[in-house]
């Protein structure tokens, strides 16, 4: 269509109240738009990539600049926060308020993505305490109810929620003379629907997140290799609870999603891995992930959200292969159709296809 990639999909963005892909009003709060613009703002959108030097393919071989490419991707999307599809949600926390200090009794795994600093913040501020009043005892199925799993960018959303009626609770009970307070609270969200078999309207999500990504990379036309030399990437967390952590989990999305695209070439015969080893199926070292990941916070507020705030940790994952393979094809007139991006891959395709 001779169409900028990003105004094509300025005109086709959703809005506040438009039917989703299963013919229902999407959840109130919905952000695309605005994370579109902040992403391609703060990525400069609209001036050429800039030259960052020559793709240097291996340790033996010299770049050459002759051979080097440059291009700039864009892609954007939507992911579910929270179980779906008709799964009963829920999440349970209990607190004990002695006045200047309080217990938090929470489920809710850390795997790493900082989910535990974020309860501690979340019950802190309700309660009015410093975080450092605030005991956790987490991840004990022992003295805490059930949180559900660490996965479907939930935990904030939910066991946040979780947090705040057991703080509120808490409180209440305080006032009315228990020494100490205790606040139990079990949340639940809106309840989703299985997708009609049938292609008829259905409510399969209860809150989504909205991210985008420009990617620009240069590629070496001889050897296939891609160098990605920066990622935008902005997120709506609905509230930035905690905005270091936001970054990190920003940053391993996106070397995570760097692999997929990229590095991690599974091979499968039969049923049965055949590259079984870290030697053969090459996860991103630091050598690999892109020079420079930029993140940008975008915060409209969720309606059902602990303080406003969305589940984010699986979002900058989402637009990362699409957005990187249109900074190939603006790099070398050819589309990709097939993951990863090894460079035998690239420079065959390179070799055998003419631009289109």
């Amino acid at each position: 269509l001779g169409m900028d990639p990003v105004e094509l999909r300025r005109i086709n963005l959703l809005e506040d109240g438009d039917p989703g892909p299963s013919h229902t009003p999407l959840p109130a709060g919905v952000s695309i738009g605005g994370v579109v613009d902040a992403c391609t703002a703060h990525a400069g959108w609209g001036e050429p990539a800039p030259d960052t030097g020559p793709v240097t393919p291996y340790r033996t071989l010299p770049g050459d600049a002759s051979t080097t490419r440059r291009g700039r991707g864009f892609a954007c999307g939507l992911k579910n926060v929270g179980f779906s599809f008709a799964f009963p949600e829920r999440s349970e926390a209990r607190i004990e308020l002695r006045g200047d200090s309080a217990t938090v009794f929470v489920a809710g795994a850390d795997v790493g993505q900082g989910a535990h600093t974020v309860f501690q913040q979340i019950a802190a501020d309700a309660l009015d305490l410093d975080p450092n009043a605030v005991e956790m005892v987490t991840s004990d199925t022992a003295t805490a109810g059930d949180s559900g799993s660490a996965s479907a960018s939930r935990l904030t959303f939910m066991q946040g929620n979780a947090i705040l009626g057991a703080a509120e609770e808490a409180q209440k009970q305080w006032l009315e003379g228990d020494r100490p307070a205790v606040g139990e609270f079990r949340f639940e969200p809106p309840r989703t629907e299985l997708l009609d078999p049938d292609g008829g309207p259905s409510t399969p999500n209860f809150a989504y997140g909205y991210v985008a990504q420009a990617v620009d990379i240069s590629v070496d036309v001889e050897t296939g290799v891609i160098r990605v030399d920066r990622v935008v990437s902005c997120t709506d967390v609905g509230k930035a609870l905690n905005p270091q952590l936001i970054e990190a989990q920003t940053e391993g999305a996106v070397v995570q999603a760097h692999g997929y695209a990229v590095t991690e070439n599974l091979q499968v015969s039969d049923g049965r891995i055949l590259n079984p080893r870290l030697s053969q199926y090459l996860i991103p070292g630091v050598g690999d992930a892109p020079r420079r990941i930029e993140t940008v916070i975008y915060e409209h507020p969720d309606p059902l959200g602990p303080h406003g705030a969305r589940g984010m940790a699986e979002m900058p994952y989402i637009p990362y292969a699409p957005a990187l393979t249109a900074a190939l094809f603006e790099a070398t007139g050819v589309w990709f159709h097939d993951l990863p991006l090894t460079p035998d891959r690239v420079a065959s395709a390179l070799t055998e296809r003419s631009p289109t």
